[in-house]
């Protein structure tokens, strides 16, 4: 487990839905895999979660792994911490990553590293893994990919 934190513990632990449906999703996260909805009856994968198929409708999709690597669809600089707690940590990045891997699906995370770093969209990242101290949830951050 991680003992250096990158961004202060948060404010409201994330978790799932109430009804345990996107449970698998953090399941994965715990154990450092990236587990998203994927039809196996066409291949779609999907983001958020539903129970049908966008594509060819079909009910009951699979929770399958997929590589944690992609690339920064779009980004943001923040200068104005949301939140109190987040004030020493600005500025910070937070990126829309989207996953070739996973027909392109796209997530949303902190992009990790000096908040004044160099961001081009359509740069490779890859997913880091961050544990809470008291080993509650599991993030999943991005960072600079340097092997392109």
């Amino acid at each position: 487990m991680s003992t250096d934190l990158y961004f202060p513990e948060p404010f409201v632990a994330p978790r799932p839905m109430p009804d345990g449906f996107d449970l698998p999703h953090f399941d994965g996260l715990r154990e450092h895999r990236l587990v998203l909805p994927h039809c196996g009856q066409c291949g779609t994968w999907t983001w958020p979660p539903d129970v049908v198929c966008w594509t060819c409708h079909t009910f009951g999709l699979n929770w399958d792994e997929t590589e944690p690597e992609g690339i920064i669809y779009s980004w943001t600089r923040v200068w104005h911490p949301a939140r109190p707690q987040l004030r020493a940590a600005v500025p910070y990045i937070v990126a829309l990553v989207e996953l070739p891997h996973a027909n392109g699906v796209r997530l949303i995370g902190n992009l990790l590293g000096p908040g004044n770093q160099d961001v081009s969209i359509g740069s490779a990242v890859k997913g880091i893994f961050e544990d809470a101290e008291d080993g509650t949830y599991t993030l999943l951050q991005w960072s600079m990919d340097s092997r392109v």
